[in-house]
């Protein structure tokens, strides 16, 4: 096995490939990346069994083989080497020498045929999307999902195909975010999956290019990605998300307009005296005026008015900041729309004009 390569076109596909690999494993070459030299190319996989990332280059090889050799090692030595360098690869016996300009590195390996196979299943169905469309939907989405909870299913984003509309939903249990858009093309089916968390988080970091098909295929088991050279697969989480629509069908107050970067200001400033364990504010609403307050077991106080469009009854309610401003910093629009349920049980939070998403913070008692 023997190839030249420029450090540039191989640094990009190996840095996604290594943030796939766990740094502790129970298998040895799990830590390792596999490299295929064949006819058509180089091919690079990286996996930790539930997800797999493979990229696909073009290059024109001296010897045809196969190998395993330390990821991270390899990638570091890559990443250290300057712009535009030629990388030198060798496989001699069980040893992979790599050489660029006048450094000389030898990387013990592990052979190929130990590389675990990834297991796939037939794909059901399939759609393509752009690029930047889908990127948004999953920034707009993960960061309300739930890290390593029980109730396993919400440890990942719910992705439901309907013809032409895409909808995705990520919860913790105690807020939600959900995106719908329409897709370019009608998929003539109905279906739900869910991705697990770190598969969520390894694609929104692969799509770093706007305005790129991407091809979506998957079954009840495993999706299949294929973004410009790069092909992403993951088991997908065997389970049955909740249903949500009930948060829809209640009785709600008028909504609250506010300006987005007054409303994320004030809430920053307020938040710091909020109590450091339960992080409670409480929002005061009457007409056309907006009052934020906290305070915390040292006996500290905040309290911050705001002027705001809003024509009801006065009412009290209160909630956890870092949910609200979470979901307020994930707003592009200049105007934020609050929108409380008449029983004080929770608060949507979305654009006040043509909004694609919605976040749903529950309320809590301070």
């Amino acid at each position: 096995m023997k190839f030249i390569i420029n450090r540039d076109v191989l640094l990009t596909p190996l840095q996604q490939i290594v943030s796939v690999i766990e740094k502790r494993q129970t298998m040895p070459v799990l830590s390792n990346v596999l490299m295929v030299l064949d006819e058509t190319g180089l091919t690079m996989t990286g996996t930790d069994l539930e997800i797999q990332m493979v990229a696909k280059l073009d290059i024109q090889a001296e010897a045809l083989g196969s190998v395993t050799i330390p990821a991270r090692k390899f990638l570091d030595i890559c990443r250290l080497l300057p712009n535009e360098a030629d990388i030198k690869f060798e496989l001699t016996d069980d040893k992979v020498r790599i050489s660029s300009g006048r450094g000389r590195y030898v990387l013990a390996t592990l052979p190929a045929d130990s590389y675990p196979e990834f297991t796939e299943s037939d794909y059901d169905h399939q759609f393509i999307i752009s690029s930047d469309q889908l990127k948004k939907a999953l920034d707009k989405t993960m960061f309300c999902m739930a890290n390593q909870d029980v109730r396993y299913y919400l440890n990942g984003l719910l992705l439901n195909i309907s013809n032409s509309k895409i909808k995705l939903v990520g919860s913790d249990g105690h807020r939600l975010s959900f995106f719908e858009d329409n897709l370019n093309a009608s998929t003539g089916y109905e279906a739900r999956i869910i991705i697990p968390r770190k598969g969520v988080q390894e694609l929104s970091r692969l799509l770093d290019q706007p305005e790129i098909d991407v091809d979506v295929k998957f079954s009840g088991n495993h999706i299949k990605i294929t973004y410009q050279n790069m092909i992403f697969y993951a088991k997908l989480v065997d389970s049955k998300y909740p249903d949500f629509s009930r948060v829809f069908n209640q009785n709600f107050n008028n909504p609250i307009l506010a300006q987005t970067q007054l409303l994320k200001a004030a809430l920053t400033r307020v938040s710091v005296l909020a109590n450091e364990k339960f992080k409670g504010i409480t929002l005061d609403v009457s007409e056309n005026l907006l009052k934020i307050s906290a305070h915390n077991p040292e006996h500290d106080e905040a309290e911050e008015e705001l002027v705001m469009q809003y024509l009801g009854e006065s009412f009290s309610v209160s909630f956890n900041s870092q949910y609200l401003l979470e979901a307020v910093s994930n707003l592009d629009s200049e105007m934020t729309a609050l929108t409380v349920a008449s029983n004080n049980s929770c608060c949507f939070i979305e654009e006040a004009e043509q909004p694609k998403f919605k976040f749903i913070v529950m309320s809590m008692q301070l």
